[in-house]
């Protein structure tokens, strides 16, 4: 199978992803975060194993720039990136939006990554990649500006669920938290939490 993105050339392969945002199954503790490559805003490929190695991560997995949840999150987490960076962890956050949209974001900042998933390789191997509902799906098109994706002549909408985990330079993640539900995210006060615990082992 594939799936083909209608913005962009290359295409994806399916290998994990759900029929629903409640029927994923992230990444847990004690677990290897995966060796996919993610592309930068320039559209040039980074791996990520290689940029994990480098320092403790918070990694943040996002929706989208269209989504005012995940902009929100993203500016919260601005907000305490400081605290972070003086911890000793780094901040990478990667969604579905191609590496042109990425570019148009007003985070910049070497301790605060955003990263491309374009091809969900990421969101698949992290287990939060699920179809939306056609419904859904038609009011996102409609409204939002969402990539869609043909699969088998139809057209669908994969997303990730948003998620946030923190491993260390081996990739393992220490802390997880998921949510179904898009509209409740990670507060900041205990993501500041996990990252201290996580560097005090």
């Amino acid at each position: 199978m594939l799936l083909l993105f209608s913005s962009v050339a290359s295409a994806a392969v399916i290998t994990n992803i759900s029929d629903s945002a409640e029927q994923v199954r992230p990444l847990l503790p004690g677990l290897i975060a995966p060796d996919v490559t993610l592309k930068d805003t320039q559209g040039q490929p980074v791996a990520l194993k290689k940029l994990l190695a480098n320092k403790p991560t918070v990694l943040v997995v996002y929706r989208g720039g269209w989504c005012p949840y995940c902009s929100k999150q993203l500016k919260n987490i601005q907000n305490i990136e400081q605290q972070i960076a003086e911890m000793g962890l780094q901040i990478i956050a990667v969604s579905p939006d191609s590496p042109a949209k990425l570019a148009q974001s007003t985070i910049s900042s070497p301790t605060y990554q955003l990263l491309s998933d374009d091809q969900l390789a990421l969101a698949q191997a992290m287990g939060l990649a699920f179809f939306l509902d056609d419904k859904t799906a038609k009011v996102y098109r409609n409204k939002l500006g969402v990539n869609f994706v043909g699969l088998d002549g139809e057209q669908k909408v994969a997303l990730p669920v948003p998620a946030v985990f923190v491993l260390d330079t081996q990739g393992m993640v220490h802390f997880q938290y998921a949510n179904p539900n898009y509209r409740v995210r990670l507060s900041e006060p205990l993501l500041l939490a996990a990252a201290k615990q996580v560097m005090n082992h």
